[in-house]
């Protein structure tokens, strides 16, 4: 497997440096062409086959640019081999893929790092520890807080020799705001008073 691997390395090399010199690249930078399809062939496919860097998204066009990429190589190292054999010649449609292959390969490779990040981002948002809250008790009516006053203050009168409740002391019994309990109180206040011993007899 090695050896197989190494001489279509080097093959594929050869005939992508090839195809980038008939293309018009100078010489010293044709060998940048095979680097940068067979780097971005091997980062898409690590992507997409890991199974644990990124997310679908991420590994979806992962598996999308790593197949392209793969095709790429194979159809220029073909089209090099028959421009070679002398079947075909190099036309301005072909110097212009050529051309176009690194900043299309920079294009994708920036779009991967993104989808990854997202992901990442997701990934971390969905894995936070949710805040615990405290169920929202149910709202009592007014007349069941007029109820559990009326009790409040019937316990209250006959621990206190009649003495009616406070506002402070409906509050802390009923465990309800400031405003509300004034008002309570107000309401038992303005009640007649043979409702109140009644109360208190109960």
């Amino acid at each position: 497997m090695t050896t197989a691997a190494i001489s279509a390395a080097l093959a594929s090399f050869a005939g992508l440096r090839g195809l980038a010199v008939v293309a018009g690249w100078p010489d010293r930078l044709a060998w940048l062409l095979p680097i940068t399809i067979d780097a971005y062939a091997m980062t898409s496919a690590r992507v997409w086959l890991a199974g644990t860097v990124g997310g679908i998204r991420a590994r979806n066009f992962a598996r999308a640019n790593a197949i392209g990429a793969i095709a790429t190589s194979i159809v220029g190292n073909a089209g090099f081999h028959l421009i070679a054999a002398g079947l075909i010649t190099i036309s301005w449609p072909a110097v212009v893929l050529v051309g176009a292959v690194p900043a299309a390969v920079l294009g994708l490779t920036a779009h991967l790092h993104a989808l990854q990040t997202i992901t990442a981002a997701e990934d971390r948002s969905a894995t936070r520890t949710p805040v615990r809250t405290r169920p929202l008790k149910r709202r009592r009516s007014d007349d069941a807080l007029l109820t559990a006053a009326r009790e409040a203050d019937a316990r209250h009168r006959a621990a206190n020799n009649g003495r009616p409740i406070s506002r402070d002391g409906l509050r802390s019994a009923l465990r309800i705001a400031g405003p509300k309990a004034t008002e309570l109180r107000r309401r038992l206040a303005a009640e007649p008073t043979d409702r109140k011993e009644a109360s208190n007899h109960s």
